[in-house]
């Protein structure tokens, strides 16, 4: 991470020159997905002892755990819960600042895959007399890399939004109400990170929910999904969708990722059930 911009920045490297790219996007998020919890079952008890001994060889390393502490399972039983992550408190801090403020990564419709500031204010790289710019497009590309396609660089892509569900998910299990956070950023109210991760499902959700003129964000301005008897039930699972307004993008039968909304659901129902 660079302390400074509290966000994971890539570089690029060569024999003699080093050069940081200043963008904020999903990739500088992944890093909280690396994120799992180690409940007081007597298996575990080698991977703690070795936890430890690596400690002790790597002081270093001992920011990458926590623990333990009494935690309630979903079984219902309390015991001893460490967590295991790649990113320490302080940066988890800082890192879901970003990702849950409005102006950059969330969307009314979930995370974007760049930050939003990127539209006025475009990551530029000169390279060997070449310039390069990534600019926030929240839908299809304006130019033909990657055959048009933008996922990285602005739409909403599920698989990367439930890895996020399941990280905030877990890091809720550990942290309890002793971490609560603001959601959305700036607007003072006060989240622990297990009520973040669903609400982060409801916007997910909201992408194929119809309003009360039965039009579904995913459908974009197509009428007949929401007018016609013989449409307005059907529901395309797209390959990635707007970053603003929640209108699918790219293949429209992409069930191999986007199909995960039916988990996020199911598990939102769940917790409901209590």
């Amino acid at each position: 991470m660079e302390e400074a911009a509290g966000f994971y920045h890539d570089e690029l490297r060569s024999e003699d020159q080093r050069t940081k790219l200043k963008v904020r996007s999903l990739v500088g998020l992944l890093p909280l997905v690396g994120a799992v919890l180690l409940r007081g079952e007597p298996a575990l008890e080698g991977v703690r002892r070795r936890l430890l001994e690596l400690a002790q060889r790597y002081p270093s390393l001992r920011e990458q755990w926590a623990g333990p502490v009494e935690r309630t399972g979903p079984d219902g039983r309390s015991a001893p819960t460490w967590l295991l992550s790649l990113v320490p408190r302080a940066r988890l801090e800082r890192l879901l600042s970003a990702m849950l403020d409005e102006t950059e990564f969330l969307s009314p419709y979930g995370i974007r895959s760049l930050s939003r500031v990127h539209l006025e204010q475009p990551c530029v790289v000169d390279l060997a007399g070449q310039r390069f710019e990534v600019r926030y497009l929240p839908g299809e590309s304006d130019s033909w890399m990657f055959g048009g396609n933008s996922n990285w660089r602005g739409p909403i892509w599920m698989p990367a939004n439930a890895m996020l569900v399941e990280a905030l998910y877990n890091y809720g299990q550990f942290y309890g109400d002793d971490l609560q956070v603001e959601l959305p950023t700036g607007s003072g109210r006060r989240v622990n990170l297990v009520t973040a991760a669903y609400e982060l499902i409801e916007r997910l959700l909201g992408i194929f929910r119809p309003d009360v003129s039965g039009r579904r964000p995913c459908h974009g301005e197509e009428r007949r999904y929401a007018e016609d008897p013989s449409w307005k039930d059907l529901i395309l699972f797209n390959e990635y969708f707007h970053g603003d307004t929640g209108r699918g993008c790219g293949a429209s039968h992409q069930t191999g990722w986007t199909a995960l909304v039916a988990v996020l659901a199911h598990e939102l129902a769940r917790a409901r059930r209590g």
